[in-house]
């Protein structure tokens, strides 16, 4: 991931001083004299790993993003927190937190699944107000079960509040594609769970983060950095052999080393590809099994066309299925022998995990068990 471009800072710079001018405790008043919305204290519910108290302090990002050249993480937050502060800032907190008043506010899962975006969360904190003090008993891609409380963030009131629903959009998506990502991946097994470009605009590298949280691991990233020749490369290019011949020529032109795929949709085209290989010097890493797994009207799937793919291939490039995976299908791909196995579910139709951030844990667990949601 690149360093912010210098517009995009100054753009940052411009948000958030816009936030922390609404959320932050004036100048006027010092920290000695802030007021502090206390509660009654409430135990945690136990954490499945060691408290934060026992255990080593996590590294800075346990699972970083996937590395982007042009991609602006810290820019992406601005826009999120300034569409959410618009011209005048949170009117809400502007009208009933005083300026000085500190709070204490709880991340409490109200559904099991796989927690993603506490490193995403920490920045947007930082970025909303550095002050922020933030805890967490829980990892990215540790389970989290309905009703824990993972983790903590304490200071000023209305940059809390500010900050919560930006923090809980991303929180919540991320731990959704993570805990799809980790089912399928546990599933697949020996095959390796991929996800896809269908992600959301804007958010691609957010989504594909929350996918390596899960267990999965990130196709390519976008259109730079893997030639993949799809069925539309094919028709116009007038057939797979010509589009190889044309990758080839083209990379060894430019002198460009970067992954190939190339998209088969039937055992036909396997053989002409595999001819193409061996009767010419070739830059192809991965051939691409598209919707060779065929749904049967009794819900199962037949997946031996995908097995004659996988025979005829043998083992000489890399292997990708393609279409109709599900989680009731996924095993019974995983099984054929393929290398990898893509899934746009996971990012373009999950399913978000519910959390929330709450000051009164109290009532919010109280609420939650009687709506069945802690």
């Amino acid at each position: 991931m690149t360093p912010a471009t210098p517009a995009a800072a100054a753009a940052a710079a411009q948000i958030r001083q816009r936030l922390l001018s609404i959320s932050s405790p004036s100048s006027s008043s010092s920290s000695s004299a802030c007021c502090r919305l206390r509660l009654p204290a409430r135990p945690r519910a136990a954490p499945r790993s060691m408290s934060a108290e026992a255990r080593p302090a996590p590294s800075p990002v346990a699972v970083p993003p996937p590395a982007h050249p042009t991609y602006d993480l810290s820019a992406v937050i601005a826009l999120a927190l300034s569409e959410d502060a618009g011209d005048r800032g949170d009117v809400s907190c502007l009208a009933t937190i005083p300026t000085d008043v500190k709070a204490e506010a709880t991340f409490i899962a109200k559904e099991d699944g796989v927690i993603a975006g506490i490193s995403l969360a920490d920045m947007i904190f930082k970025q909303v107000d550095p002050s922020l003090k933030v805890e967490w008993f829980e990892d990215d891609g540790n389970l989290v079960h309905k009703g824990l409380q993972f983790g903590k963030v304490y200071g000023c009131a209305r940059s809390i509040i500010v900050a919560e629903r930006v923090v809980l959009n991303f929180m919540q998506r991320m731990s959704g594609i993570a805990t799809m990502t980790k089912a399928m991946a546990d599933a697949a097994r020996p095959a390796c769970i991929l996800e896809t470009r269908k992600t959301a605009p804007g958010l691609r590298l957010v989504d594909k983060w929350a996918v390596l949280i899960g267990g999965g691991k990130n196709h390519r990233l976008g259109l730079f950095d893997m030639v993949m020749i799809k069925d539309n490369h094919i028709s116009v290019a007038g057939g797979i052999t010509n589009a190889m011949t044309s990758v080839d020529q083209f990379l060894e032109k430019e002198k460009l080393a970067v992954p190939v795929e190339v998209e088969t949709r039937t055992l036909e085209e396997v053989r002409d590809l595999l001819k193409y290989s061996d009767e010419n010097k070739t830059s192809l890493t991965r051939i691409m099994l598209d919707n060779m797994v065929v749904p049967l009207p009794n819900g199962d799937i037949d997946v031996s066309m995908l097995k004659d793919a996988v025979k005829l291939i043998n083992g000489r490039f890399e292997t990708e299925a393609s279409g109709n995976v599900t989680m009731d299908t996924v095993k019974k791909i995983g099984e054929t022998g393929v290398t990898y196995i893509s899934s746009g579910a996971l990012t373009h139709s999950v399913k978000a995990l519910d959390i929330s951030l709450k000051i009164d844990t109290e009532l919010a667990l109280e609420v939650g068990r009687r709506t069945n949601r802690a």
